[in-house]
């Protein structure tokens, strides 16, 4: 029977050299941006580290509009430099995809050209500053499990940009729960509104994770070649541990009638609405066009910053060359 998890050979690759780079991953080696790697391996890490860029420029969006209409001198500060920092994250990541042979060009144009996906939960709407915290502390949060995983992932560079990426969003992790248990201690109306942004943010957290693993079609090979070291369903499980305690700890409740702990000390959730989550991916729900149009729009604004850029390093190339 065929390994539904073992990759086509692609044209000019032998079984040997195959079966040398899984002894290196087995070993638990490094994949460098030089060594030999199989096709399908690099389409798979710029298809997932492009879309996790995506994802960290997009992301700047739905927390970005409130940094106008932070109640505080302080928490402008806060979300400008949590804001900063997606943007640094992006960065990383876009830098990591161009080592596989990537260009920044092509991926924006995927991007902007809606054939490149980024998380549907940044689709969503922030309603109101507590929807920050909530981002904060769910959102984050769910990412932290997902990238902790990745900076252990055989391709070096993607690991090593997710060991400083994680150590940021932990921090940004710990503002949006500190937020959010201030006002869940606060008036009533921010008790109300911190209560009214877990209801509205708790199942795109769990969605964004992925769908359930036998939903999953690119996971036998991430998996096979220690990319994902962790399933869908095993992540989400670590999510669900940590967070549900401290939700209710905080005196919230979670939009889940289902939630319950198991024998064993985990807590189980109720059936996840994945017609939503298709949706939103689609674009048939949700701001996909919005987000787009302002990443176009800040593109196209940004076109003299590139120019200008490139007009210097082409100077720059001539001086040296006389």
């Amino acid at each position: 029977m065929t390994d539904p998890s073992r990759p086509t050979l692609q044209s000019g690759e032998t079984p040997e050299q195959h079966a040398h780079f899984e002894a290196r991953i087995a070993r638990g080696e490094k994949i460098e941006a030089g060594d030999w790697m199989p096709a399908e391996y690099r389409r798979q890490l710029i298809r997932m580290i492009s879309q996790h860029a995506h994802s960290e420029v997009v992301g700047m969006l739905p927390e970005g509009e409130w940094i106008t209409r932070a109640p505080s001198l302080k928490r402008k500060t806060i979300l400008m430099a949590k804001v900063q920092d997606e943007a640094g994250h992006g960065q990383y990541l876009y830098h990591a995809a161009e080592t596989l042979g990537a260009t920044r060009e092509d991926m924006l144009a995927a991007l902007l050209g809606g054939r490149a996906k980024y998380s549907s939960i940044f689709n969503y709407p922030t309603r109101t500053w507590a929807d920050v915290g909530m981002i904060g502390w769910l959102v984050d949060g769910a990412a932290i499990k997902n990238q902790t995983m990745l900076a252990g992932c055989s391709y070096g560079p993607y690991s090593r940009a997710m060991v400083r990426i994680c150590s940021e969003e932990t921090f940004h992790h710990k503002q949006g729960k500190e937020m959010i248990v201030t006002y869940a201690q606060g008036t009533a109306q921010q008790r109300h509104m911190a209560q009214d942004a877990v209801n509205r943010w708790w199942w795109p957290a769990m969605m964004m994770l992925g769908p359930h693993d036998s939903d999953s079609p690119n996971s036998g090979a991430l998996t096979r070649w220690g990319i994902k070291l962790k399933s869908n369903d095993e992540v989400r499980q670590e999510f669900i541990n940590e967070h549900v305690p401290e939700l209710l700890e905080a005196g919230l409740t979670i939009p889940d009638p289902d939630l319950h702990q198991d024998a064993h000390g985990n807590w189980r959730h109720g059936p996840i609405d994945w017609t939503e989550f298709w949706a939103v991916i689609r674009g048939e729900e949700g701001l996909n066009r919005e987000r787009l149009a302002a990443r176009q729009h800040a593109h196209d604004d940004g076109a003299w910053v590139r120019d200008a850029l490139q007009a210097y390093a082409d100077r720059q190339r001539t001086v040296a060359a006389d």
